[in-house]
């Protein structure tokens, strides 16, 4: 009887230490004294107990938040920059035996390459090409760790922390920009209006029953919003002869 309830509790024991459920994201390498035998999963993985051995890998994609990294760019500027890593486990193998702990290492490759990157860029690109750096970085960073057989997918910088004297500086520099913007469009607009207006007092000239045409319509707009004010245009040239007599009496008492 003590035989059979022995037996029991040692079958127990090795079904226990034996067998594995991996789930579907999930694949087990396994060691068989020490070597590698090859991946397996998912469902149920069959160990031989003391012998056998079984690393669980997961091949989700895994996201990392790379810390803000102090960076000095190209011109000079001190800035602190943190970016956002996406990758997965393609070859369950390599991500075991060729480094320790993928996850630590994929976190300092990335920071490493995020200041080389950034390092050798101006402050305007890293502002205005963000995505140029990105594929960058991406494309360094998948070099690196081919051999260790994981996918870099994404790579997208979050911030970019500027010190408070460039921000100011970067305001007063756009606030100028505007301003410049602002004085062209009204010059423009001034010098549009100047060559309608030449290009009106020329079909004027041409034809001067357009004037009168236009002091009527004036009258009508005028009429319409029931303004007690009306006032009458009158043209200088009736006028000229009365100042030219002027300037004659003008000019012979001078003589006298």
């Amino acid at each position: 009887m003590y035989a059979f309830i022995a037996m029991v509790v040692i079958a127990i024991f090795f079904l226990s230490t034996s067998i594995r459920i991996l789930n579907e994201y999930e694949r087990g390498v396994i060691f068989r004294l020490g070597r590698v035998i090859k991946a397996k999963g998912p469902g149920i993985i069959i160990l031989i107990p003391f012998v056998d051995q079984m690393v669980k890998v997961s091949l989700r994609l895994i996201v990392i938040d790379v810390d803000p990294q102090d960076v000095i760019t190209r011109d000079n500027v001190s800035v602190k920059i943190n970016a956002v890593i996406y990758f997965r486990v393609v070859d369950t193998v390599k991500a075991i035996i060729e480094v320790e702990n993928y996850q630590y290492a994929m976190t300092q490759l990335a920071q490493t390459t995020i200041r080389s990157v950034c390092g050798q860029g101006e402050l305007d690109e890293l502002l205005s090409e963000k995505e140029k750096i990105n594929f960058q970085i991406q494309e360094i960073l998948d070099a690196h760790t081919e051999p260790w057989g994981i996918k870099v997918t994404t790579v997208q910088l979050k911030n970019i922390d500027l010190p408070q004297e460039m921000q100011r500086a970067m305001a007063k520099q756009a606030e100028a920009e505007r301003e410049r913007r602002a004085k062209i469009i009204n010059a423009e607009g001034e010098q549009q209006a100047a060559n309608k207006l030449a290009e009106a007092a020329q079909i004027i000239g041409n034809y001067p029953m357009a004037l009168q045409l236009r002091y009527l319509q004036t009258m009508r707009e005028m009429s319409s919003e029931k303004n007690t004010t009306t006032i009458f245009p009158v043209p200088i040239d009736m006028f000229k002869p009365f100042l030219d007599l002027a300037s004659a009496l003008s000019s012979q008492k001078k003589t006298d």
